[in-house]
C-alpha cells in the first residue's frame, strides 16, 4: 500500500460535512428555516476562510495582487463588490498558459493519493474544454446541495429513479447520482441516454420499477412521452411520475405528466445553486454555500435587486478549486432579501434569463454560435459569412447554421450535408445547416449597416 494514502472515507470528516451542509430532509428543519442574521454572519465567516484559501491559488493571487486586494481586509460582505471577478474567458486563456488543467485549480493531480478526486470538464465548443478538479469534500458537499433540490422537486428518500443523463466529461449525470444514493438512499437505475439505453427500454423499466423521476432533458422526457403513447402508454397515469426535475417547458411538461416542475439553476464547475419552490416567488440560492450578485453586463458593477443583468457567483463549500466572483454571463436578477410565503429567508434569484454573450444551451451542451461559424468556415466551399439561429421545433431546441457559398445551387445539397457532418464530429450535437448565395445573409447580419456584423438570433420565445 503506498505510504499515506487516503481512502475517501478517510480524506472527508462526514460528521463535520453534514454539521456544516445538512442534507435532506434535515436541511429543511434547519438551515433553510435560519434569519437572515444568521444567513449573513455564516457567509461572512465562510467567505473569508474561502478567501485566504483561494489566494493560494496562482490564478487568484495573480488578479487579486494586480487589483491591490488582500483577503485578508474582508470586514463584511460587501467588500466582495472590490474583488474583480473573472469569466470564461479568463479560464480559456489560464488553460492555454498552463495547459491542460490552467493554473486556477486548487488542487492538483499529484495531491490524489490523499485528495481523492475526480475531473470534469465543461464546454469545449470554442476548442478549449474548462477542465474542474474536485476533491472528495467538493463532491459529497456538492451531492448533498443536489439531494437538497432533487427532494424540492418531489423526490424523496427510497423513491426509484431513472438517471438517464449523459455518463460523459461532464458532472451532470455524476451529480445527480451520487445525490440520489448518497443522501436521497433512492434505488438508481443508471440508464443513461437513449443511444446507451432505447427509450423503449426506459419506458419499460420505468413502468416496471414504479419510477418516481427520469432525470434527464426535458426535451428528451417529452420524446419519452412520445414514445410510451406509441407503446399504448399514458405519460400521465401509466408512469405516475411524481417529480420532474427537468429543464424545459414548464407547461408541456406538467400537463404532459401531471406533476409541477420548478425551475432551478446551476452549472458545471459548482453544481446545484438555486431551486424554486411551491410557492413559486424566485429561485432560493443555497445561501450556506453560496453568494450570488449581479453586475451590468457591459460595465461590471453591481445592479439593484430586481434588475437583469450577468451572475457573479462565489462558492462556499469546496476544498479544491476554488469559483471565487465568476461571471458566469448568465443573465438573472436578484429579489430582495425578504421572506418567502414558503417560509424561508433565503435569498431568491429570478430564472436564467439567458446570456450576457452568445452561449445557447442546446440540449445540455454549451454551443457558442461563433464556434459553429469558425467550424463551418473552415469548408473550402464556403465564404466567410455565417448566420446562426436558436429556434425551437417539434419541442426541442435547435440551430441552424447559415452559411453562403459560390457554387452552384445544383452542390448546395452537398455542402450542406457535409456541414452537418461536419458539426456532428465537432460538437457532437446534430445541427441544421442551410446553405445560401453570397450576399443572402445581409439583412440578418447587417454587414453593410452595422459597425459590427451580428451572428446570432434567438428565436426560441
Amino acid at each position: 500500500m503506498p505510504q499515506g494514502i487516503r481512502r475517501p472515507h478517510e480524506a472527508v470528516d462526514y460528521n463535520a460535512l453534514t454539521r456544516m451542509y445538512p442534507p435532506p430532509p434535515e436541511y429543511f428543519e434547519t438551515t433553510w428555516l435560519d434569519d437572515r442574521e444568521t444567513i449573513e454572519a455564516k457567509q461572512l465567516a465562510r467567505v473569508k476562510d474561502r478567501a485566504t484559501r483561494a489566494y493560494r491559488v496562482p490564478f487568484f493571487r495573480r488578479r487579486w495582487d494586480a487589483a491591490g486586494f488582500d483577503p485578508r481586509s474582508i470586514e463584511s460582505l460587501a467588500d466582495l463588490d472590490r474583488i474583480p471577478f473573472y469569466s470564461v474567458d479568463d479560464i480559456r486563456k489560464s488553460i492555454e498558459a498552463h495547459p491542460p488543467l490552467g493554473d486556477y485549480q486548487g488542487v492538483h493531480p499529484d495531491d490524489a493519493v490523499r485528495e481523492p478526486m475526480r475531473v470534469f470538464m465543461s464546454g469545449g465548443t470554442t476548442g478549449t474544454s474548462r477542465p474542474t478538479l474536485y476533491t472528495t469534500w467538493d463532491r459529497m458537499a456538492g451531492s448533498i446541495l443536489t439531494a437538497r433540490a432533487l427532494y424540492m422537486q418531489g423526490i424523496r428518500p427510497g423513491d426509484t429513479v431513472l438517471n438517464a443523463w449523459a455518463y460523459s466529461t461532464h458532472n451532470g449525470a455524476f451529480s445527480m447520482d451520487e445525490a440520489l444514493y448518497n443522501w436521497l438512499n433512492c434505488v438508481v437505475l443508471t440508464t443513461g441516454t437513449g443511444t446507451v439505453t432505447s427509450s423503449q427500454r426506459q419506458i419499460e423499466l420505468a413502468i416496471q420499477y414504479g419510477a418516481k423521476a427520469i432525470l434527464t432533458t426535458g426535451d428528451y422526457l417529452l420524446r419519452l412521452a412520445d414514445k410510451a403513447r406509441e407503446m399504448g402508454i399514458d405519460p400521465k397515469n401509466d408512469l405516475k411520475l411524481c417529480a420532474l426535475p427537468n429543464i424545459g417547458d414548464r407547461e408541456l411538461l406538467e400537463a404532459t405528466f401531471g406533476t409541477p416542475n420548478y425551475q432551478s439553476y446551476g452549472f458545471h464547475e459548482v453544481q446545484w445553486i438555486a431551486t424554486e419552490c411551491p410557492a413559486r416567488q424566485g429561485l432560493h440560492i443555497q445561501e450556506d454555500a453560496f453568494i450570488v450578485q449581479v453586475v451590468d453586463v457591459d460595465t461590471g458593477e453591481p445592479l439593484p435587486d430586481g434588475e437583469l443583468g450577468s451572475l457573479v457567483v462565489t462558492e462556499l463549500y469546496k476544498t479544491g478549486s476554488p469559483q471565487f466572483r465568476y461571471n458566469i454571463m448568465d443573465l438573472s436578477y436578484l429579489h430582495p432579501p425578504e421572506r418567502c410565503a414558503c417560509g424561508s429567508w433565503q435569498r431568491r434569484m429570478g430564472p436564467f434569463s439567458g446570456r450576457g454573450d452568445n452561449m445557447v444551451k442546446l440540449r445540455g451542451v454549451n454551443v457558442w454560435p461563433e464556434a459553429l461559424g469558425e467550424i463551418v468556415t473552415t469548408h473550402d466551399a464556403v465564404t466567410e459569412d455565417y448566420f446562426v439561429r436558436a429556434v425551437r421545433e417539434n419541442n426541442r431546441d435547435e440551430m441552424i447554421v447559415m452559411v453562403t457559398t459560390e457554387r452552384a445551387a445544383s452542390d448546395h445539397d452537398g455542402v450542406r450535408d457535409e456541414l452537418e457532418t461536419l458539426l456532428k464530429e465537432k460538437i457532437g450535437v446534430k445541427f441544421s445547416v442551410e446553405v445560401v448565395a453570397p450576399g443572402s445573409l445581409d439583412p440578418l447580419t447587417e454587414i453593410k449597416t452595422s459597425p459590427k456584423p451580428k451572428r446570432f438570433r434567438d428565436e426560441r420565445s
